[in-house]
């Protein structure tokens, strides 16, 4: 009788059974692991947009706050030249095209809202993909508290930047 050399098929179906139940138990805390980092991003967004809009309307107090996120980027992501009320360079210019999900920051778009003739501002941010870059809104307003709300499906930003008192209404970040 001749000695066979290797692994035999069971022995291989048990090595891949362990593989696949220890990737069944890691991928989903890979996953949670990875929405908490964007949802962290989202926060420093909108903390950095309100920073941007609180500069903004110190550079132009006739103008008030930005209407637009892209009035507090530059104009260019090589580039800010000439800063103006059009594109102040208070944000980063990645920060400042993430409106759509073509041009998302970490799973995340943004949108800022000015209101009462410049005198109060909105920001917000939204999961582009519900439950898989992230489960949560978040907005923050002049007083700079980001607050957020856990979402059932995908929203817009612009759901929370249409007055303050609709991102007042949301649960403040402790």
């Amino acid at each position: 009788m001749r000695k066979q050399k290797g692994f035999s098929l069971i022995e291989l179906l048990i090595v891949v059974a362990i593989i696949l139940i220890i990737a069944a138990i890691a991928i989903p805390n890979l996953l949670r692991a990875r929405m908490a980092a964007n949802e962290s991003s989202a926060v420093a967004g909108i903390r950095t947009i309100v920073t941007g809009e609180v500069s903004f309307q110190s550079a132009y107090p006739t103008v008030g706050y930005a209407a637009t996120i892209g009035a507090l980027g530059p104009p260019s992501a090589v580039a800010c030249a000439t800063p103006n009320s059009t594109n102040a360079c208070f944000i980063p210019w990645v920060l400042s095209n993430a409106t759509a999900a073509a041009t998302q920051k970490n799973g995340y778009i943004f949108s800022v809202g000015a209101f009462l003739n410049n005198t109060s501002f909105s920001a917000a941010g939204a999961a582009v993909n519900w439950n898989q870059t992230g489960v949560r809104s978040f907005c923050s307003i002049e007083d700079g508290v980001p607050r957020y709300k856990v979402e059932v499906a995908t929203v817009a930003p612009t759901t929370y930047t249409a007055s303050s008192a609709v991102c007042v209404a949301l649960t403040p970040l402790q």
